[in-house]
């Protein structure tokens, strides 16, 4: 597999990925922390730092838009809700394994 072989195969699962959690509107952010230690906000903070890396003027909003796929207002006025006391303390626990991103 050649560099630009890898670098499409990871672009493609990225897509999927970010396709799969547009579909998946009833998966909550807060879910995703406590059980995996990123979120789509991981994601659009991982994207926006890269493409602030390369020198592109893409902002976090931006990114957040790519990754929901609408603006985070929309997201959160359609699709959020309210954490529960349980997630909000499994959050608080799993918190050193949350994701590190540069930057933020």
């Amino acid at each position: 597999m050649t560099k630009d072989q890898q670098t499409q195969i990871e672009a493609a699962a990225f897509r999927a990925l970010i396709a799969h959690l547009q579909d998946r509107k009833d998966v909550q952010n807060i879910e995703l922390m406590n059980l995996a230690g990123f979120c789509r906000n991981c994601l659009a903070k991982w994207y926006s730092a890269e493409a602030k890396r390369l020198g592109l003027d893409f902002d976090y909003a931006a990114a957040q838009q790519r990754i929901y796929g609408m603006s985070i207002d929309e997201w959160k006025r359609d699709y959020q809700t309210e954490a529960s006391d349980e997630q909000q303390q499994r959050y608080e626990e799993t918190k050193p394994l949350h994701a590190k991103i540069s930057g933020y």
